[in-house]
């Protein structure tokens, strides 16, 4: 069976007390496209509390815990009444552990993580928000972040951002459903001009690659001008992507990951549904 069959399951993480009409819209549109089972997830810690003197802020926990709880419950209600008539289901829970590993391990269910973008408002808000770029590289499942104004995902025109690295070469991979299904599919290296015959024969393999799971794929060099992101962005929007298809790659420093600089802004500069695996 082809590789590109499509995704079994899906696992959509709904942010509390957040609108989340656009991102939900998205992932029930795929998950009837795919005819997928459509996981909801919602997970916050509790508030960190600092003891001195030996004083403990009682009312404050309590109150904490009120509104978690009531944000636990309204997410699952927005979710369930959504998903009517799916095969869904909800899980909504209160940690201690950091969140990005939570969602990580819980992304062992699914084949497909679907997140919004992120606002960049995880460093005020740790005990509900999430750096992005923390999940991706901790999930082992590609991850596709929707932008706030997406509320579909057409698939008209779905462009790879080709790097001649293992994570691309996943990445890739794991969109095979998705490049199966759009109407165009088209193969970007962004390289020095040196490069730009070299990148030609890469993107000629990918495609042969592709071909022999029945995609037809364009392809397209261009020579870098200094910030790839842009670069690629620009493309992107030259061709009205859909979807852009990139590696998250990025190294070990003092034990905390850190993407890729393309990646990263990729997924900060969000015009369009990104699908990012590491």
């Amino acid at each position: 069976m082809s590789d590109a069959t499509g995704y079994a399951t899906m696992m959509v993480r709904l942010q509390l007390a957040d609108d989340n009409t656009a991102l939900l819209s998205v992932a029930i549109g795929l998950a009837k496209r795919f005819e997928a089972r459509l996981i909801g997830v919602a997970v916050c810690r509790p508030m960190q509390i600092v003891y001195g003197d030996g004083y403990v802020m009682g009312d404050l926990i309590r109150a904490d815990q009120e509104q978690i709880q009531r944000d636990l419950h309204d997410a699952k209600q927005v979710f369930d009444n959504a998903v009517q008539g799916l095969q869904a289901e909800w899980r909504g829970t209160e940690i201690f552990a950091g969140i990005p590993g939570y969602l990580a391990e819980a992304a062992r269910a699914a084949d497909l993580v679907i997140i919004g973008h992120d606002r960049g408002a995880s460093l005020l808000d740790p005990a509900r928000r999430v750096e992005n770029s923390d999940l991706v590289m901790q999930a082992g499942r590609p991850v596709l972040v929707v932008p706030h104004d997406v509320a579909a995902l057409k698939l008209d025109h779905a462009l790879v951002g080709w790097t001649d690295t293992r994570e691309t070469r996943r990445a890739v991979r794991d969109a095979l459903p998705f490049l199966a299904r759009a109407g165009q599919v088209t193969l970007v290296a962004v390289v020095p001009p040196v490069e730009l015959d070299a990148a030609t024969k890469r993107l000629a393999d990918v495609q042969a690659w592709l071909q022999g799971h029945g995609i037809k794929a364009g392809a397209l060099t261009a020579a870098a001008t200094g910030d790839d992101a842009i670069r690629l962005n620009a493309i992107a929007r030259e061709h009205k992507a859909d979807l852009l298809v990139a590696g998250a790659y990025g190294h070990s420093r003092l034990r905390e990951w850190v993407l890729g600089g393309v990646t990263h802004d990729l997924l900060l500069r969000a015009e369009r549904c990104v699908l990012v695996s590491h």
